[in-house]
């Protein structure tokens, strides 16, 4: 078995080093470089980074795969027909499907303030995160658990599950019922609305963190506590500024 990886984002950078651990990895299928930072300067993307560290061929255009199957975890791009019917593409989504189908569904969960999630790897299909069931494993979810927390956690099962998958790759047919869909994360999504209960404001800073940030008036929020029904800022970064605690933020205003 010719394996490959198709994987852009920090989640499947993650899965790609423990994968590779157990597996022969032949090529890593990423995103071009792309401007990034406050320069905007060009930069890889973090699973072009772990495969030059692993000493995985890296390449950008499907047709250059040659490979009998490919794990795709978060790349970030659909798949079309033409290329799903030349191999076996195994997705690794970091939600109990058909729960949080789409493109965040830790963070929509988190959100959501679901008590748990897991990790479901199946067979990718035209229709978004619709394909039939490899495997399946559910996580509890900890109150101090923000994104960062639930996709390192994720990345662990991934790899196991996939170990336990690829040798022989079994498909039950996803339930019709329960489908829910992880829309895309926007600036919307970042901004705080301070009349809402403390309880939902500490779910979406927990949701950002620590990759994106909840913000509110001129600060990015990284962590947050609900004291009493109140909404308390733990960790802040002022615009233009470092991250703090919210304590020495206020000192610096006085």
């Amino acid at each position: 078995m010719r394996l490959a990886v198709a994987a852009t984002a920090p989640f499947g950078a993650d899965v790609l080093e423990r994968l590779a651990a157990t597996h022969e990895v032949a090529q890593v299928l990423t995103r071009p470089d792309a401007p990034r930072g406050r320069g905007r300067k060009l930069a890889p993307s973090a699973a072009k980074e772990a495969a030059e560290r692993l000493g995985i061929r890296v390449i950008y255009e499907r047709d250059d795969l040659a490979a009998d199957t490919v794990v795709v975890c978060a790349y970030g791009l659909l798949i079309p027909e033409s290329a799903l019917s030349r191999a076996l593409w195994l997705n690794v989504h970091p939600s109990l499907l058909p729960r949080w189908r789409g493109a965040a569904p830790v963070e929509r969960a988190l959100m959501a303030g679901d008590a748990r999630t897991g990790v479901t790897i199946h067979r990718t299909t035209k229709e978004l995160d619709a394909g039939p069931i490899a495997a399946q494993e559910a996580f509890e979810v900890r109150p101090e658990d923000d994104a960062g927390a639930v996709y390192a956690r994720a990345a662990e099962v991934a790899a196991r599950l996939l170990d336990e998958v690829l040798p022989n790759p079994q498909f039950t047919p996803q339930p019709d019922d329960g489908v829910t869909y992880a829309e895309k994360i926007t600036a919307a999504d970042r901004e705080l609305d301070l009349s809402r209960p403390a309880d939902e404001l500490v779910n979406q800073v927990r949701a950002l963190s620590p990759h994106i940030g909840a913000r509110t008036d001129g600060l990015t929020i990284w962590k947050a506590r609900a004291d009493r029904g109140e909404f308390v800022p733990v960790e802040v970064q002022p615009d233009g500024g470092r991250r703090m605690t919210y304590e020495a933020y206020l000192r610096g205003r006085r």
